[in-house]
């Protein structure tokens, strides 16, 4: 994270190419001393302006529209000038030159946002929708982004953070002014506001999920012996012949993946090599790097023949092996179409499917599971979410947990506000009310330079 600057910047605020409009973006307080060499006049605020761009000689380097907005009613809450001209390469680098030349520098990927957050125009999780929006890979994320950035997410992330500030005030007030005589640790009255908070958190938790694999996709690894149909069943789902499909074992040896939208729920869909041992290096690499997936996965599918019976998989050497994934496992029983035995099984404790990667029998219930495993139900989710908010909302859980255990099993009062203080930074983490320059820094570095 860089320190504020009140410097101007400048850089294109449209993609590099040719268009028919590309967007030269100033902010700061020397914008309007370059509307006037640029322009020759400071643009009337909010009003599209018809003008030519000069260059240093008198003569234009373009023409094109001039938008003014003046602080603190702009984007970034500072003087912002907008030159849209056209679109060529060429004559968008000769204006961003021009700019440069009159004492702009060039922006960093996502300094407009970073200063509209600094500026208090937005918080730190609709700035993150904004890249998101951009980034939207189907329009359910779109929609969800938008929902985002109007700071639907924020408001119900700041409802957890006031909850919390109103415990935290009543559990040090009881500490501070023991003469009060109150008895907070026994009168039920924080147990009750506690486990209230602990509710909306679980409720957030679960929309954020289904927003996190809106914006990144659920990640799901395919895994099995040699043989058992996992390339098959990539290149099914894919609708690509995306993996090489052999009766020959150990064709696979790396890691191939293949991002798919199911009912617009985006899917990360990696095949690994076959789980065997191997005296070949490439392959045994392959091996480990199947492995190294798994532990990243939000759902493992293992790929097993549909000839094991129920005892054969309670048997299962991989299903032992995952055992510590029971959370993500999911047995697919493959080419049912040559056995036509079909079961499912609630003895295991993973969820078993019969299908065909071969006919596509069975893909339509493996889909719908997946869905299911999230909650998505194919609609607009009330905002988009990333990694790092499902991670802080976990972290003020385990720290609301933690209140609660302290509360019920050891009455330390000083440990419960020390708790609740905790949980209280981490939720801020997600609008930026509490940050650190590291968290800024590496979250505006992944925005792209215009914005």
């Amino acid at each position: 994270m860089h320190a504020f600057s009140s410097d101007t910047i400048a850089a294109k605020a449209t993609p590099p190419g040719k268009g028919g409009v590309g967007i030269i973006r100033i902010s700061g307080q020397e914008a309007p001393k370059l509307a006037l060499e640029l322009l020759g006049v400071i643009p009337e605020p909010r009003k599209a302006m018809f003008s030519g761009f000069k260059a240093s000689d008198g003569n234009l380097i373009d023409q094109g529209l001039a938008l003014y907005f003046k602080k603190p009613n702009s984007f970034t809450g500072e003087d912002v000038l907008e030159l849209h001209g056209h679109g060529g390469t060429v004559v968008m680098d000769l204006l961003l030159q021009r700019v440069i030349g009159l004492g702009a520098r060039l922006a960093r990927p996502g300094e407009f946002s970073e200063r509209a957050f600094l500026n208090n125009k937005i918080d730190l999780a609709q700035a993150e929708a904004i890249a998101d929006l951009i980034e939207a890979s189907s329009a359910a994320a779109a929609r969800s982004a938008i929902q985002s950035l109007q700071g639907h997410f924020s408001e119900e992330v700041t409802r957890l953070v006031e909850q919390v500030t109103a415990l935290r005030m009543y559990v040090e007030a009881a500490i501070d002014f023991p003469e009060e005589e109150v008895d907070f640790l026994s009168d039920g009255n924080i147990l009750v506001q506690l486990q209230n908070i602990i509710l909306q958190l679980n409720k957030t938790l679960d929309r954020t999920r289904q927003g996190a694999a809106l914006n990144e996709g659920l990640r799901v690894v395919i895994v099995g012996h040699p043989n058992a149909g996992k390339s098959s069943l990539l290149n099914y789902l894919s609708g690509e012949q995306t993996a090489i499909v052999s009766d020959q074992p150990g064709t696979t040896r790396d890691v191939l993946k293949e991002d798919i939208l199911i009912d617009g729920m985006p899917l990360r869909l990696i095949d690994t090599a076959g789980l065997r041992d191997s005296s070949d290096q490439i392959e045994a690499e392959g091996v480990r790097r199947a492995f190294n997936e798994v532990s990243q996965a939000d759902r493992v599918l293992l790929v097993v023949d549909a000839s094991e019976t129920e005892t054969d998989l309670e048997r299962h050497e991989l299903v032992k092996k995952f055992s510590d994934q029971a959370s993500k496992l999911i047995i697919l029983r493959n080419k049912i179409d040559l056995t036509n035995d079909l079961y499912s099984s609630d003895t295991l404790g993973y969820p078993v499917i019969n299908v065909s990667a071969k006919t596509g029998q069975g893909i339509t219930e493996l889909k719908e599971h997946l869905k299911s495993c999230i909650g998505f139900e194919g609609q607009e989710t009330v905002y988009l979410a990333r990694r790092r908010h499902l991670d802080a909302l976990n972290r003020a859980n385990s720290h609301f947990e933690n209140a609660q255990q302290q509360l019920l099993v050891y009455q330390a009062g000083e440990l419960v506000a020390e708790e609740l203080r905790q949980a209280q930074n981490v939720l801020g983490e997600i609008t930026g009310e509490f940050r650190s320059d590291d968290l800024l820094g590496k979250i505006f570095s992944t925005f792209c330079i215009g914005k």
